[in-house]
């Protein structure tokens, strides 16, 4: 199973705020995730700590900022997204239809059937909310 794929949606929706909320001189606070997430303070702390352990964050001073690995999952995610946005707007979805329905399997997809999903779609560039698509998988970009 890929890392992607052990992801809740809240775990990815708390990588998604990080990713908005910090700043190259400090990570998000723990009640602006909380607030983002609009969950309390020690619902989003569970998350954190998860997604700590997992290598996805750190925390430091009450700070939570994204790791590489985190920072790559979070392109992963925004990749098989939207992929799967446009491959549901080719068929004649809304914007707005395209994203719910790719949220449905979004997380499910591997990197393998998003690739080819890709190429189906002749690699398209933008996703229907006209937001880029990340190329390839980010560990091959990374190599």
């Amino acid at each position: 199973m890929e890392p992607l794929q052990k992801l809740t949606r809240r775990q990815v929706e708390a990588l998604r705020v990080i990713g908005r909320n910090e700043r190259p001189e400090q990570g998000a606070s723990l009640s602006a995730i909380a607030d983002s997430m609009a969950v309390s303070p020690p619902s989003a702390l569970g998350h954190l700590t998860l997604l700590e352990e997992f290598g996805l964050v750190t925390r430091h001073r009450g700070k939570t900022r994204l790791t590489a690995r985190g920072q790559s999952t979070l392109a992963e995610y925004q990749r098989h997204h939207r992929v799967a946005e446009t491959l549901f707007g080719n068929l004649g979805l809304t914007p707005a239809q395209s994203c719910a329905a790719a949220r449905e399997i979004d997380l499910a997809m591997s990197h393998r059937t998003v690739e080819e999903v890709c190429q189906a779609e002749q690699h398209p560039a933008e996703c229907p909310h006209g937001a880029p698509i990340p190329h390839g998988h980010p560990a091959k970009r990374a190599t």
